[in-house]
């Protein structure tokens, strides 16, 4: 299904042109207009889902092995040293555009930190708490 309002069904459906870089019957894959670094990717479906806990299960079993495959295709091409792929679910998380995509983020020797964050801590017996509280949920 397609939303008419969303800019991502619009780009992945061919409404609006975009630097298609990969395209098959369920995504396109095009270059971001404000990338993080050169080669800088978005895998976008053609339906439309709000986020990864909307995604059907049919097409979210191929979006790793789409990925996997414009991964490898930017280390060869761009010599990148190797790739971030990055979803973010929610505006707190980061989501601008509520259609699931996955950015593929190409990494270069010496590049800046893109992707990262400073471990914290946990004793065990918190870690093992909200273990159980996502267990429940599950």
């Amino acid at each position: 299904m397609k939303n008419d309002n969303c800019i991502f069904c619009k780009i992945a459906n061919g409404e609006i042109s975009s630097a298609t870089v990969y395209e098959d019957g369920n995504f396109r894959v095009i270059l971001d207009m404000g990338p993080a670094s050169k080669g800088h990717a978005l895998l976008i479906p053609k339906e439309h889902f709000k986020d990864l806990c909307e995604l059907d299960d049919s097409v979210a079993e191929k979006v790793l092995p789409v990925c996997r495959k414009v991964g490898e295709a930017m280390k060869k091409s761009l010599g990148c040293a190797g790739f971030n792929l990055v979803q973010n679910n929610g505006e707190e998380a980061g989501q601008t555009v509520f259609h699931f995509h996955v950015h593929i983020i190409p990494r270069y020797a010496g590049g800046p930190k893109i992707v990262s964050w400073t471990p914290g801590s946990e004793t065990p017996e918190a870690l093992e708490e909200t273990a159980g509280k996502i267990r429940a949920a599950l």
